[in-house]
């Protein structure tokens, strides 16, 4: 796989409704542009895709999870990945770096996650924004914990490209107050609740 870019963002929420958090609440996402070998054509076996996101996968968890933790150790709440398909490719591109085993290693650097991985894909050029969903990894009933992170990059996606990212979060929205199951009462049996 030929990988042109790797970008990493930090944030760090400190207020929000203006209040200030409890504690700072720290987002980070990372993404790679990789050239889309299947641009422009149409293929049915997408398997070096697949192939390729598990290794694209493992760099890209554990370069956002070393970016939210910084110099300490720090343990991800909540994860989520996203896909943006150059124009000249296919949504089916994404899915096939998003699905059958990108979640293993993303998982495995984040100390697991029972929960199912959200995702999100879309096609775009240059400067598309996507929203990585978020939601708490050892339980995706957790409200509190359904949130997202915005990235973009201004030059990349190019038609014959895909941007992939992973985004991690060591707490979920600063203030709810909407109900819903809260990660304290979670049981982290079967992903869910």
């Amino acid at each position: 796989m030929k990988i042109r870019k790797v970008v990493t963002w930090v944030e760090e929420m400190l207020m929000d409704g203006g209040r200030h958090t409890a504690r700072p609440i720290r987002r980070a996402a990372a993404a790679a542009i990789i050239e889309n070998p299947f641009a422009g054509q149409f293929i049915e076996d997408l398997n070096p895709l697949i192939d390729a996101s598990e290794e694209l996968g493992k760099m890209l968890a554990e370069r956002a999870v070393h970016a939210l933790g910084g110099s300490t150790h720090v343990e991800v709440e909540s994860y989520g990945k996203a896909a943006i398909v150059g124009v000249n490719g296919e949504l089916e591109h994404a899915a096939a770096l998003l699905h059958p085993k990108l979640g293993t290693p993303f998982r495995e650097a984040v100390g697991g996650g029972k929960a199912i991985i959200p995702s999100a894909k879309k096609l775009g050029g240059p400067g598309t924004s996507i929203d990585i969903p978020l939601h708490y990894k050892d339980a995706a009933f957790v409200r509190s914990h359904f949130d997202a992170m915005e990235i973009r990059l201004a030059d990349g996606p190019k038609a014959n490209e895909i941007l992939l990212a992973v985004a991690v979060s060591d707490g979920g929205r600063p203030h709810p107050r909407v109900g819903g199951l809260k990660k304290e009462e979670a049981k982290k049996e079967d992903g869910l609740r």
